[in-house]
């Protein structure tokens, strides 16, 4: 039977699989830990390591899971506002709100915790993904967009730090 590495395992799971997975590795070069996030490990984490610490970042690792799971459910209310995210349709005050992809996961990211200030940074990373390279100002086009087809009310701007849905 060949041998695998780490890698062509993690990167074989990866072919059916969303599971979690934490590299525990010797290998610490900075093109090591790039390769192991290629291959879609979710940490990488170098030895030797405290088990306190490790154990650590594996309860952050599942309470990041569970909370990209809850965002994940299909409708959500937010005051008069229903969005379902199954079928990418808005419906405020028994009026249905057409947004095109992007604008609707903005819109979904925002209102899923109501009163949480996202920075700018999470945003690009939650809705464009990290393979995606996209101008600095087009946060800033899709929320004026959203306050156009929402509502200004809505949206509030934390300067310097990113963004916010008020109910």
């Amino acid at each position: 039977m060949p041998k695998l590495d780490g890698l062509e395992v993690c990167m074989q799971i990866r072919e059916f699989s969303t599971v979690p997975i934490i590299m525990l590795t010797a290998k610490s070069e900075d093109t090591d830990k790039l390769i192991g996030f290629e291959y879609g490990a979710d940490d990488y984490i170098t030895k030797p390591i405290k088990p306190k610490l490790l154990v650590s970042k594996v309860k952050s690792l599942l309470r990041r899971l569970k909370t990209d799971e809850t965002q994940n459910a299909e409708t959500l209310t937010v005051g008069d506002i229903e969005i379902n995210r199954e079928e990418y349709k808005i419906i405020k005050d028994g009026i249905e709100i057409i947004l095109p992809r992007k604008e609707f996961e903005l819109f979904y990211l925002l209102a899923s915790k109501p009163g949480k200030v996202f920075k700018r940074e999470e945003i690009l990373d939650k809705v464009w993904g990290t393979e995606v390279v996209v101008g600095g100002r087009t946060i800033d086009v899709h929320i004026r967009k959203l306050r156009e087809k929402i509502g200004d009310d809505y949206f509030k701007t934390t300067k310097g730090i990113g963004y916010k849905f008020e109910m």
